[in-house]
């Protein structure tokens, strides 16, 4: 009788994402950082380089510079230094006022996060809740997953002024739009990750008559975590946009959207409060998104590297 061909403990780990037992050992976060803050320096020296060759002329007490050629978007207007922004950031954020720009957008911030983790956790739980129905019928996957992608479709800055329509201008309209740009990620990547777990380990469940509930909790769920981890990194920082999106249609006073769009219109007088409204914007989604990263290490660590099949 031929024998079948035994299937390898790194077979049935390939469908794991790329990097997920290394994220969740904690190994490899010193390059990873570094590999970010080099990008980061890269693109700070590239800025700088530009204006130097094509931007305005730069002058000091004892030293002028005349770039030798002329780039419309490295004017100061358009693209101002770097340490123009930073030093914006001591300054007081209107005229006679005692609170720092800094101040005033680490406060826009803290608000923003606080919409998008809400939607962040709801968002995360519609996709576990949807995810797991798709795994167990499969003419509920086949009649409503289709759907699912399609609301992707639509652009978000199109969507958000319906949304704050229909549920009001207030907070609940920026939590739905976070929820909407969250969910998507966390479905599709708990679909596959559900059904993740080697073949033998179900039929070995089965034989032992444990239950769809069992099965669920004690298989299925642990091996999507490096999946759910997936989604989750790509939605913190979706739920950030969606929350900044949101709040200009929504008319929240107090969050980074709403400064946004007050410093553009304050723009030829002090462009670079907008960019340090942008900058704090990028770093709000980078610190949501290593706080993610932290939780996956915390919840992976010492889970065993796949054997190379």
């Amino acid at each position: 009788m031929r024998r079948l061909p035994r299937r390898s403990r790194g077979a049935a780990a390939d469908a794991e994402p790329i990097g997920a037992v290394e994220a969740s050992s904690g190994r490899g976060w010193p390059r990873r950082v570094g590999t970010f803050v080099a990008f980061a320096s890269l693109g700070l020296l590239v800025w700088e380089a530009l204006k130097f060759v094509g931007g305005d002329p730069w002058r000091t007490e004892t030293w002028t510079w005349d770039p030798p050629l002329r780039i419309w978007f490295a004017t100061d207007l358009q693209l101002p230094h770097v340490w123009d922004i930073v030093g914006a950031l001591a300054n007081p954020v209107q005229r006679n006022q005692e609170a720092s720009l800094a101040q005033f957008l680490v406060g826009a911030a803290a608000y923003t996060w606080r919409e998008a983790a809400i939607g962040f956790v709801a968002g995360a739980i519609i996709g576990i809740v949807l995810a797991a129905i798709f795994v167990h019928s499969r003419l509920l996957e086949r009649a409503l997953v289709p759907y699912v992608i399609a609301s992707q479709t639509i652009p978000i800055v199109a969507l958000a002024p319906m949304i704050v329509f229909a549920f009001g201008q207030d907070v609940a309209s920026v939590v739905i739009i976070a929820t909407y740009l969250t969910f998507f990620p966390v479905t599709i990547a708990m679909i596959r990750g559900l059904r993740s777990p080697d073949p033998r380990a179900m039929e070995l469940m089965r034989s032992y008559a444990a239950s769809r509930r069992a099965i669920f909790w004690k298989l299925r769920l642990p091996a999507s975590l490096p999946y759910l981890f997936t989604a989750l990194k790509i939605s913190a920082t979706a739920s950030i946009v969606g929350a900044i999106v949101g709040e200009g249609p929504g008319g929240i006073p107090d969050g980074l959207g709403r400064a946004i769009i007050n410093f553009n219109n304050q723009y030829i007088s002090g462009p670079e409060k907008l960019w340090a409204a942008i900058l704090a914007s990028a770093v709000l989604g980078i610190v949501f998104f290593g706080l993610v990263w932290l939780a996956e290490l915390a919840v992976l660590r010492g889970r065993a590297a796949p054997a190379a099949s």
